[in-house]
C-alpha cells in the first residue's frame, strides 16, 4: 500500500503535501466554527476562551482529516509550488486592493459591523441601550440597514458563521484587520479547489484551475470584501475533498484505515453540514449530500458493504453540522429567517421531502434493486442522460430568447427593488421596467465571467461525466456532479438577487464559478486524452493543451481587467475613525435624517462603541422638531450628551452649530444589468453633527 512517504527519506511526497494543504484550511473553518458557536450561544465568545478552544477543536480535526492519509494525489514539487503561489499571489494581490466597505449599504457592511460587534462584546442580541435615552419613547428607533428590533434588541441579519471567522482580524488588529480577512479566505479557496481537481483531475489540471479560478472577477470581488460566499465554497468543495480522501483510505484495505475512513467521512459530512451556519441557502447546496449518503447506506442493504460504512459516518456528520446551523439560525437569526420565510419555507420543505423520501428509498431497498436493475439495462441509456444535461445547457444558452423574467412589486421591499432597478436602467440608458429582473441572462453571466471556452468545456465535461455514471465507470463523480449540477441548475434558475453586476455575480461563487471551472480542466484533460487516442502525436496533444490553458485563462482576464486593479470603498475606515473621534465620549446619538439612520447608526453604536437611535422620520425625512426636542432633553437628565446626525447641515441649522465629521469621496461598485462590470461609480457620504442647544429641551 503506498503511504504518501518515500522509505528513504521519511518525508512526505508531492503529492501527499498538497493533499494536505487543500484540507486543512477547511479543517481550520470547521474547527473555529465549532469551538465559537456553543460560546457564542453563551455569549462568551472572547479571545481568551474562543483562541484556545479553537486551536484545539482545530487540532482534532486535523488528526482525524490527516490521519492515514493514502496517496490521493499524484504530483510534482513544482506543480505544488505553482498551486501554492496561485493562492499566496490571489492573497496578497486582494489584500493590497481590499475594500473598505464599514457604512451599512449593502451586505458586506452588514457582515463587518457583525463581524465588529462579536470581536469586541462576543455576544448576542446587541443591547438597544435605552436608558442612554431617558427609556423607551415612541419616536424612538434602535433597528436599521441590516439590524432588526427584536425583543427589545437588536438582531444583525445573516447567519453567525462568517461574522465568527471576520471576528478574528479584528483581535488581531481592530477593524484594519478585520478588512484583511476576506483575502485570507479567498486565499484559502484557491487552495481547496485546487485540491479537489488535482484529486479529480490530476495536479497537473489543478496548477491550471487555481489562476483560472483566482482571476475570475466574481472571485476577485468576494474575496475582497466581507461576504459569505467563499467561506461556503471552502467548506462545500472541502467537503468533497475528504470525502474523496475517506473513499480512498477504504480502498487501500482493511484494517486501521477502516476506521480512519469513517472518521473522514463523518467529518466530510460535518464540513458539508456547517456550511449552514455560514449562509441559510446552504441548506439547497447540500441536499445533494443527504441523498448520497442514503443511496449508501441503501447499498449497504442490498450487499454492498463499504455503503454502510462510509454512508451512515456521512449522513451523521451532516446531520451535526447542518443541525448546529439551523440552532443558530432559530437562536440568533430568528427575524433573518422571518424576512426570508416565502424562500426558506419552500427550501425547508423540500428538504422535509427529499428527507422523507431518501428514507423511504432506504428502507426499501432491497425491493427495489431489482426494478432498477432493469432501468439500468435500459439501452442507450447513457446517452440519454447525457442528452438530457446537453439539453438543460441548451435551454439555459436559449432562456433570454424565450422568456424574460419579471417580478411585479407587492411587498415595501419589492418596491424599493424596482425603484432601485429603474434607477440603475436610467443611467445604463435602459428601457424603464422595474419589474424586470434579468434572470434568463444568468448563463451569459457564467460567459462574461469565466469565458465562452471554459463554459463549452464545462458542459462537454458534464455530459461525457454522466453517461460515464450511468454506464457505473466513474463513481468518484456521483457526488462532485451532483452537487454541481444541483447548485448549478438552482441558482441559474432563479439566482434571488438583486441582477446589478458585479453584485449579484456573488450567487456563482459557492458552487457554479468553482464547480464549472472544475469541469472545465477535466473537459480539457478529456480533449487531450481523446487526441492521443485519436493517434495526434505528443507535440500536437501539448500544443491543443496549451490552447486550451490560454482560452481559459484569457477570457476571465479580460472580463477582470475593468476593475481588477480599482479597489472601492477605500477611505471609509478612516472617515469613520474620524466620525467616531468627533463625537462627544459620553454621547448618545440620534440621528434625525433617513439614508444616514440606515447607514450610520450600528456604525456609531459598533464602531464607536456609543449608543445609537434613530427617530422616527416623516415624508419630510427629517423627524418633529418636537421629537428632538423632547429626546435631546431626556438624554440630558439621564447624564449623557445628546447628540443629533443629519446629512447635510441646514437639517441641522435649527437645533445647534452644524460639524460637518464626515466628508467621505471615494469609489463603490459598478451596477451594470446587461453586460459584465467594466468600471466603478463615485461615492459621497456626508455627515454633520450638532448638540442641540439646551434651551431647546423644553
Amino acid at each position: 500500500m503506498t503511504t504518501g512517504w518515500t522509505d528513504r527519506t521519511r518525508r512526505p511526497s508531492a503529492g501527499r503535501v498538497l493533499a494536505v494543504v487543500s484540507v486543512v484550511p477547511v479543517l481550520v473553518l470547521a474547527g473555529w466554527l465549532l469551538a465559537g458557536l456553543p460560546l457564542l450561544l453563551l455569549g462568551w465568545f472572547r479571545p481568551l476562551v474562543a483562541v484556545p478552544l479553537g486551536l484545539a477543536a482545530v487540532a482534532l480535526l486535523c488528526r482525524y482529516g490527516l490521519r492515514r492519509l493514502p496517496e490521493t494525489v499524484e504530483a510534482t514539487a513544482w506543480q505544488v509550488t505553482g498551486v501554492v503561489a496561485a493562492a499566496l499571489a490571489s492573497g496578497i494581490f486582494n489584500g493590497l486592493l481590499h475594500g473598505e466597505q464599514l457604512i451599512v449599504r449593502r451586505d458586506p457592511a452588514t457582515y463587518a459591523q457583525y463581524g465588529v460587534w462579536l470581536a469586541r462584546h462576543g455576544s448576542l442580541p446587541i443591547p438597544s441601550q435605552e436608558w442612554a435615552f431617558g427609556g423607551t419613547d415612541p419616536a424612538l428607533h434602535f433597528d436599521s440597514v441590516g439590524f432588526y428590533a427584536s425583543g427589545g434588541a437588536v438582531v444583525p441579519q445573516f447567519m453567525p458563521g462568517a461574522p465568527m471567522l471576520h471576528a478574528v482580524g479584528a483581535w488581531l488588529g481592530d477593524v484594519a484587520g478585520l478588512l484583511l480577512v476576506p483575502p485570507v479566505l479567498g486565499a484559502a479557496a484557491v487552495l481547496v479547489l485546487a485540491g479537489v481537481v488535482a484529486r479529480l483531475a490530476g495536479a497537473r489540471w489543478a496548477l491550471l484551475a487555481a489562476p483560472a479560478f483566482a482571476v475570475c472577477l466574481p472571485i476577485l470581488y468576494t474575496s475582497r470584501t466581507t461576504f459569505s460566499e467563499i467561506p461556503s465554497l471552502v467548506l462545500l468543495f472541502g467537503g468533497l475533498a475528504l470525502l474523496y480522501d475517506a473513499e480512498a483510505r477504504l480502498r487501500s484495505g482493511p484494517g486501521p484505515g477502516e476506521g480512519a475512513a469513517r472518521a473522514g467521512a463523518a467529518l466530510a459530512g460535518l464540513v458539508f453540514g456547517l456550511a449552514v451556519l455560514v449562509r441559510i441557502d446552504g441548506l439547497r447546496d447540500v441536499l445533494p449530500v443527504l441523498v448520497y449518503a442514503g443511496l449508501l447506506i441503501a447499498l449497504s442493504r442490498v450487499g454492498d458493504r463499504d455503503g454502510g460504512r462510509l454512508g451512515v459516518p456521512l449522513l451523521g456528520g451532516l446531520v451535526a453540522g447542518a443541525g448546529s446551523g439551523l440552532a443558530a439560525a432559530y437562536l440568533l437569526s430568528r427575524p433573518y429567517l422571518d424576512y426570508l420565510s416565502d424562500s426558506v419555507v419552500p427550501l425547508l420543505a423540500i428538504c422535509g421531502a427529499v428527507v422523507v423520501l431518501t428514507v423511504v428509498v432506504t428502507a426499501l431497498a432491497p425491493r427495489l434493486a431489482a426494478p432498477l436493475r432493469r432501468v439500468a439495462g435500459v439501452r442507450r441509456l447513457p446517452e440519454i442522460a447525457a442528452g438530457l444535461v446537453a439539453l438543460v445547457a441548451a435551454a439555459f444558452a436559449a432562456r433570454p430568447w424565450l422568456e424574460t423574467v419579471v417580478r411585479h412589486p407587492v411587498t415595501r421591499d419589492d418596491q424599493t427593488t424596482a425603484e432601485f432597478i429603474k434607477g440603475v436602467q436610467r443611467i445604463n440608458r435602459l428601457p424603464l421596467d422595474g419589474s424586470r429582473l434579468y434572470y434568463e441572462n444568468s448563463a451569459h453571466w457564467v460567459i462574461w465571467y469565466i469565458g465562452l471556452p471554459a463554459a463549452l468545456l464545462a458542459v462537454l465535461a458534464a455530459v461525457v461525466l454522466t453517461r460515464r455514471l450511468v454506464r457505473g465507470t466513474a463513481p468518484g463523480w456521483l457526488l462532485p456532479l451532483a452537487v454541481i449540477g444541483w447548485t448549478t441548475v438552482t441558482t441559474l434558475y432563479r439566482p434571488g438577487i438583486t441582477p446589478d453586476h458585479p453584485w449579484a455575480a456573488r450567487r456563482l461563487v459557492p458552487v457554479v464559478i468553482p464547480g464549472l471551472i472544475l469541469l472545465a480542466v477535466w473537459g480539457l484533460r478529456w480533449t487531450r486524452d481523446r487526441a492521443r487516442r485519436s493517434g495526434y502525436g505528443q507535440g500536437a496533444r501539448r500544443g491543443l493543451a496549451a490552447a486550451g490553458a490560454v482560452l481559459l485563462l484569457v477570457p476571465p482576464v479580460i472580463t477582470s481587467g475593468g476593475t481588477a486593479f480599482s479597489p472601492v470603498d477605500r477611505g471609509e475606515l478612516a472617515a469613520v475613525e474620524t466620525m467616531c473621534a468627533a463625537l462627544p465620549p459620553r454621547a448618545s446619538v440620534l440621528v434625525i435624517e433617513r439614508v444616514t439612520a440606515a447607514r450610520f447608526t450600528q456604525v456609531v453604536r459598533g464602531v464607536c462603541g456609543l449608543p445609537a437611535a434613530r427617530l422616527t422620520i416623516y415624508r419630510s425625512d427629517i423627524p418633529r422638531s418636537a421629537d428632538v426636542a423632547r429626546l435631546a432633553a431626556r438624554v440630558r437628565a439621564a447624564g449623557r450628551t445628546p447628540v443629533l446626525l443629519a446629512a447635510e447641515s441646514r437639517q441641522l441649522s435649527g437645533y445647534g452649530v452644524p460639524v460637518h465629521i464626515m466628508n467621505l469621496r471615494t469609489r463603490q461598485d459598478d451596477r451594470s444589468l446587461v453586460d459584465a462590470p467594466n468600471g466603478t461609480w463615485s461615492l459621497a457620504a456626508d455627515v454633520w453633527m450638532t448638540v442641540p442647544r439646551a434651551n431647546r429641551d423644553t
